[in-house]
């Protein structure tokens, strides 16, 4: 008997009708591997429905209404089970890249085929970035570089923090950047939801806030065996 797998809650984030009811036709036509649960046209909107409808997906227009939702993306992304995926028509990569440091998992290009549409959301709401190999380069070098600026002893104390069972997580983690969290979890023989409680402690104790950000600063501070060479599509 197939696993019965959740449905993937989508929210979409955009003002423009016309995307709109495209976005709805498409992913509703995939139910029910995942669904539209609402969408928003507002900042106002987007807060509410973030409250009343828990999506797992956010399809987020960076332009809503003449405003720039990288403003409000922190706060969407607060939410361990809301993961956010850029859908825009911009194609600058300053604002791209704010995006991914900001928190979102991935960008598509409004003339993205709707076959590429399907696959990033299943691909994202699974844990994975949906970056381009320059992408995801640029925002790596940019996390690197400001890591640089941190003060050496804050650092030490930071890394000091970590408990022996976490240090052992983040040299996991970091030396198998294309593993699940299950994958990672039977390898240190404890349960997903274990993992998951390990892993917001120790994004909490180094101030990074994703498995992409716990990599950079592995490599950055030495610690576990960190890969330097991380490609598009692997698992953060």
């Amino acid at each position: 008997m197939q696993p019965v797998h959740p449905t993937i809650r989508v929210l979409l984030v955009d003002d423009h009708p016309t995307i709109l009811w495209g976005l709805t036709a498409l992913i509703q036509g995939e139910r029910p591997r995942m669904e539209v649960v609402g969408s928003a046209s507002s900042f106002d909107d987007v807060f509410s429905a973030l409250r009343n409808l828990a999506p797992n997906i956010v399809l987020l227009d960076i332009d809503l209404g003449g405003k720039s939702t990288l403003e409000i993306l922190p706060d969407i992304v607060a939410n361990p089970l809301t993961r956010v995926l850029v859908l825009t028509g911009t194609r600058e990569r300053n604002v791209l890249d704010l995006a991914v440091q900001r928190g979102a998992r991935g960008i598509l290009k409004k003339d993205a085929s709707a076959e590429q549409i399907v696959k990033a959301i299943t691909k994202v709401h699974q844990g994975e970035l949906w970056l381009d190999r320059e992408s995801l380069t640029r925002v790596f070098d940019g996390m690197v570089h400001a890591s640089q600026d941190q003060r050496p002893d804050i650092e030490q104390t930071r890394q000091a923090s970590l408990t022996a069972k976490e240090k052992l997580i983040v040299a996991a983690v970091v030396s198998e950047t294309g593993a699940t969290n299950k994958v990672i979890a039977d390898q240190l023989f404890i349960s997903e939801h274990t993992l998951r409680n390990h892993l917001t402690s120790i994004y909490q104790k180094l101030q990074v806030s994703s498995r992409l950000g716990l990599y950079v600063y592995a490599s950055k501070h030495n610690i576990g065996k960190a890969d330097a060479g991380g490609e598009a599509g692997m698992v953060i």
